[in-house]
């Protein structure tokens, strides 16, 4: 199914327009950075302040919630120092150092709540037979199914840098090339 695909950087967002923005737009605003910061930083956080002016509303889930917070994490636990870095994730999570890293994630998930409205997920009318098929079958990631359902039964567009996203048949906001093709 083809999407309805459009360059965030020439995108004109309205007023009330409902926005889904995906985890991985989410890391590139508030996530860990990198040195220097990657472009689409400066992209991502154009768009948001468009869609803050424009008034859109956006929308967040707990999938999305969740993806960014173990991303994080992840960044996080894999550029520890070889040497003094825990055998496993669950025993850096568990370490007393991870305690200042739990910190800064949840204050930035706070960043990322404040200019949202929560949503549910749908899960008890989602149709779960259908996603585990297309799941089971190595078609796309299962995060992913289940927001684009909710995208599309919520009439939203969804703000991504997923590949993934391709021919899902939403509404697609994005800088990344292979889904504006």
């Amino acid at each position: 199914m083809k999407n309805s695909a459009h360059d965030i950087t020439t995108y004109v967002f309205a007023p009330d327009e409902g926005l889904l923005i995906d985890a991985n737009v989410w890391l590139v605003l508030y996530g860990p950075q990198g040195n220097p910061p990657k472009p689409k930083t400066q992209i991502y956080s154009s768009a948001l302040k468009s869609i803050l002016a424009a008034k859109s509303r956006i929308y967040l889930d707990i999938l999305v919630m969740s993806e960014f917070v173990n991303a994080c994490a992840r960044f996080e636990y894999d550029r520890q120092p070889v040497a003094s870095k825990p055998a496993s994730f669950k025993a850096f999570r568990d370490s007393a150092a991870f305690q200042p890293i739990a910190k800064g994630i949840a204050v930035a998930c706070r960043k990322v709540e404040k200019h949202c409205e929560r949503l549910e997920s749908q899960f008890s009318t989602v149709d779960i037979s259908a996603i585990l098929a297309e799941y089971e079958n190595c078609k796309a990631d299962f995060n992913d199914l289940v927001l684009a359902e909710l995208c599309k039964s919520k009439g939203l567009s969804l703000v991504t840098h997923d590949g993934d996203f391709k021919d899902r048949g939403l509404t697609l906001i994005s800088a990344n090339p292979k889904l504006l093709t």
